[in-house]
């Protein structure tokens, strides 16, 4: 899965071809040399399990798939582990030759942190494999001595590579987010060779462009629709109903919430509703209405978060700002 993914970000293309089919069929033997194994009882997959704790050379002479069969247990165990190393070391020339290159990537070059995430995950996926490899010929020859089993420096490196795969979202979270997609027309154009014909008038530095674009697309809508529907004043509006109002997904307008206007959006939101709890005092409603009520027609559920939020925005609170308006 890495591999497909890096060659999607590498080449914009995300579409399977007949001719990648042809990767798939080591996964595809090893899947269907596994089918049997999937008719075995419970119960029988239970013993199995009981005798290889009560003996780990159990596994030499256990036949579990077709394959077993015809390769040895050290091939069956190592080629798969094989079998990701050769697709991690196809992901690090495809990374390396991009990067010495400076090939057009439009995933790339409107999404820098990716570069340094697939540095990280790449780097402690060949960490973590070669080691499994080395323990799993290790631990055959062996036959599987409780001598192998003790902490080593192959184990310290297999723990590091594991470790730093596991511990990469937290230091990357905007890869949680999925890979962005961009329109066919900003790929062909970056793909297009330089043409002295062709010169315009942007910068030579437009490598967010459309990523800024869409950003302030997003701005666009949202300050729309709460100008327009005005579903602040609404008590349960979240960011999930904003969501399903203008028809973008929820993590990107987090993204954009947190990265972009550095606001939390339910400061967003009650900045909203205040402003409206403010006209509202202009126009005189006080002498129609208590603070409490057009607290809550401002879309607050009680009198204290209009209070707080109220005092958070203004520096005064709803009382104070009418009285000072009726001075």
């Amino acid at each position: 899965m890495l591999f497909w993914y890096v060659r999607s970000v590498l080449t914009d293309r995300s579409k399977l071809t007949r001719h990648d089919l042809w990767h798939f069929l080591p996964m595809a033997v090893y899947f269907i040399s596994a089918v049997p194994n999937m008719f075995v009882s419970w119960a029988e997959k239970v013993e199995v399990a009981g005798l290889e704790v009560m003996n780990q050379e159990y596994m030499m002479i256990y036949k579990p798939t077709l394959l077993s069969h015809i390769l040895p247990a050290v091939v069956i165990y190592v080629f798969r582990l094989v079998l990701i190393l050769g697709y991690t070391i196809w992901s690090i020339v495809l990374f390396w030759n991009f990067i010495k290159y400076k090939k057009s990537s439009a995933v790339f070059t409107k999404q820098h942190f990716m570069k340094k995430w697939l540095i990280f995950v790449l780097s402690f996926t060949l960490i973590l494999v070669v080691c499994q490899i080395f323990l799993v010929i290790r631990s055959f020859e062996l036959r599987f001595s409780e001598l192998f089993f003790t902490f080593n420096f192959l184990r310290l490196l297999s723990i590091i590579g594991l470790a730093g795969l596991l511990v990469t979202p937290f230091f990357f979270p905007s890869v949680l987010y999925g890979m962005p997609r961009f329109p066919e027309e900003s790929i062909n154009q970056q793909q297009e060779p330089n043409d002295s014909k062709r010169i315009t008038d942007k910068p030579l530095d437009d490598k967010n462009t459309f990523e800024t674009d869409y950003l302030n697309s997003l701005e666009q809508k949202i300050s729309a629709c709460m100008e327009k529907s005005r579903p602040y004043l609404q008590p349960d509006f979240s960011l999930a109903y904003l969501s399903a109002m203008i028809q973008i997904p929820v993590h990107h307008l987090a993204y954009f919430f947190r990265e972009v206007k550095k606001e939390h959006f339910i400061d967003y939101r009650n900045r909203w509703r205040v402003q409206h709890a403010k006209n509202l005092i202009k126009e005189g409603k006080t002498s129609k209405l208590t603070l409490e009520a057009i607290g809550l027609s401002s879309g607050f559920s009680n009198r204290n978060a209009f209070r707080n939020a109220f005092k958070k925005f203004e520096g005064n609170s709803p009382a104070g700002f009418t009285s000072d308006l009726q001075k």
